[in-house]
C-alpha cells in the first residue's frame, strides 16, 4: 500500500490536537465519543455504541465502527477515548518537533493519538474508495484507565476479527508487548473507637496506627523481576486530639505469574488482619482483580503481523514484558489475541507528557502497514 501522505499527515496532526482539546478524563468522555462518532459517520461508517456507560460509571459506551475489506476476514484496532484528570487546560503546542501542553498539565496523548491515528486511517480508504487488505474493526472504548473497565463491559463475541491491536504503551515505537501483568487492587478500612487524644487516649483504639503497622510489615515495591506491589493512599482521622477510628489504604499488587500475584496479595491481606487483631480494631477489606495478565508466543499471528508492519516501516521491532495493563488485557481475557503496540508517547499521566510529531506519523504508517502484514499472516 501507498505511504501516508503530506496532506495525510497534516491532517492527523489537526485531528489530533483537536482531540486532545476535548477534555474526557474517566467517565466523562460524552463529549469525545460523540466528537469521534461525528468523524466517523461523516466518513459514511455506520458507528453502533454500546451500553457499557451506565455499567462502568461513564456518560458514554464503548464505539464500534466496521470497514470492509478485500478479503472477509478482520483485524481489530482499538484505542480509548479517556484520559486520566488532566487538572489544567488542554493547549496542544508543536515545540522543538513534539507535541506538548502548553499549559502545565497532561496532553491526552495516552491515548488521543491512537484514536487520531484511526479516524485517519478510517479517512484514507473513505477518500480513496479502495477497500483496505483485510477488514477492520474500529473499537473506541471507556474508562481504560480506571481499571480497562469499559473493554471488560464490551462483548467480544460481537467481533469477527481474528486478532487485534491496541496502541498504548508509552515507549519508543518499534515495542510490542507480549506479557503484561495480572492487576489486584486491595481496598482495606480500619475501623477503631475514637477517644480524646490528651484525655483519655486509652479508651481509644487507632485505626491509623494499625493501618501503620499492617503497611510496616508489608513487603513493597519490586519483589522480584516479575511481581510488585505497593501502597497508593492512606488516610483517616479527623484532628490531631482525637484518637482516629477509621483509616483507609488502598494498595496494589502487579505480576506476570497469576499464582506469585495471589500469594503477595493474601500475605497483604493477612498482615492487615494481624494489625487489626493486634489494634483491636475491625477491618472491612476487598480485593479486586482488576486484569489478568497474558504471555504471547513470538510465533502469535498477531505479533508476526507487527513484526513485519514495523520493519516495513522501518523500525527494529521488539519484544517488551510490561507492569502496566492496556484493553489488551481484557481483550485476552475473553480469548481475543491482541497486541499491545508502543505509540511513541513520552512521560504519559505526567504534566510534561510529549509525543513526537514524527512518533505521531509514524504510528499511522505502521497501522497502514498492519493491514498488509495481517492480511499475509491470515492468507498463509
Amino acid at each position: 500500500m501507498r505511504r501516508a501522505s503530506d496532506a495525510e499527515r497534516a491532517r492527523l496532526n489537526d485531528t489530533f490536537a483537536a482531540l486532545c482539546r476535548i477534555e474526557s478524563p474517566s467517565g466523562r468522555e460524552r463529549e469525545c465519543a460523540d466528537w469521534v462518532t461525528g468523524e466517523l459517520r461523516g466518513l459514511g461508517l455506520a458507528v453502533e455504541e454500546d451500553g457499557a456507560g451506565v455499567a462502568v460509571g461513564s456518560d458514554a459506551g464503548n464505539l464500534l465502527a466496521r470497514i470492509r475489506g478485500k478479503q472477509p476476514k478482520s483485524i481489530l484496532l482499538c484505542a480509548h477515548l479517556d484520559t486520566v484528570p488532566p487538572l489544567a487546560p488542554i493547549d496542544p503546542v508543536v515545540v522543538d518537533g513534539g507535541w506538548e501542553n502548553a499549559a502545565d498539565g497532561i496532553l491526552g496523548a495516552d491515548n488521543k493519538s491512537a484514536v487520531a491515528v484511526l479516524i485517519e486511517l478510517a479517512r484514507r480508504f473513505a477518500d480513496s474508495g479502495e477497500p483496505p487488505p483485510v477488514g477492520i474493526e474500529l473499537l473506541f472504548t471507556v474508562s481504560e484507565e480506571n481499571g480497562l473497565r469499559g473493554a471488560k463491559a464490551f462483548d467480544t463475541g460481537s467481533l469477527s476479527s481474528e486478532f487485534g491491536y491496541v496502541f498504548d504503551h508509552a515507549s519508543p515505537i518499534g515495542g510490542i508487548v507480549v506479557a503484561a501483568p495480572t492487576y489486584d487492587k486491595i481496598v482495606a478500612v480500619l475501623h477503631g473507637q475514637a477517644a480524646h487524644a490528651g484525655i483519655r487516649p486509652e479508651q481509644g483504639r487507632s485505626a491509623i496506627a494499625a493501618a501503620a503497622r499492617a503497611v510496616a510489615a508489608m513487603r513493597l515495591g519490586r519483589l522480584d523481576a516479575e511481581t510488585t506491589a505497593n501502597v497508593g493512599t492512606i488516610a483517616g482521622g479527623t484532628t490531631t486530639n482525637v484518637v482516629p477510628e477509621r483509616c483507609r489504604i488502598e494498595a496494589e499488587v502487579r505480576g506476570l505469574d497469576e499464582s506469585r500475584v495471589d500469594q503477595v496479595t493474601t500475605e497483604m491481606v493477612d498482615h492487615l488482619h494481624d494489625a487489626a487483631n493486634e489494634g483491636e480494631c475491625d477491618l472491612d477489606v476487598t480485593v479486586d482483580r482488576l486484569f489478568r495478565g497474558y504471555r504471547a508466543k513470538a510465533s502469535a499471528p498477531q505479533v508476526v503481523a507487527a513484526t513485519r508492519a514495523l520493519q516495513v516501516c522501518g523500525y527494529e521491532p521488539h519484544h517488551l514484558v510490561t507492569g502496566g495493563g492496556s484493553d489488551a488485557n481484557a481483550f485476552q481475557a475473553e480469548g481475543l489475541s491482541c497486541a499491545n503496540l508502543a505509540d511513541g508517547t513520552e512521560r504519559n499521566h505526567e504534566p510534561g507528557e510529549r509525543i513526537s510529531v514524527d512518533a505521531l506519523e509514524g504510528m499511522l504508517e505502521v497501522a497502514i502497514a498492519l493491514l498488509d502484514s495481517a492480511a499475509g499472516v491470515m492468507s498463509a
